[in-house]
């Protein structure tokens, strides 16, 4: 199976959806490399970057999920590099 590394970043701008994504982030924690959020509280919305390996379906399925939440828009960023296992 190819694998790849990928960064997932994510801007939360509806509180209300945080319970949803965290929820799902804990669904794909094993191909989570690690996270790091920052709130930005003088604009009141939450940056939140999600570092992973793991097959491109896997991380196209996460950001999928993560997009369609309400309040919440993700971008994902691909390493060139596929490692096969």
């Amino acid at each position: 199976m190819e694998k790849r590394v990928a960064i997932v970043g994510i801007i939360v701008e509806n509180k209300n959806s945080i319970e949803t994504l965290n929820s799902i982030l804990h669904d794909y924690a094993d191909y989570i490399i690690g996270r790091m959020g920052l709130p930005y509280r003088a604009r009141g919305i939450n940056i939140i970057s999600i570092a992973m390996d793991a097959p491109q379906d896997v991380i196209n399925a996460l950001s999928g999920k993560i997009g369609n939440l309400e309040g919440i828009c993700s971008k994902t960023v691909y390493s060139d590099v596929i490692c096969s296992e």
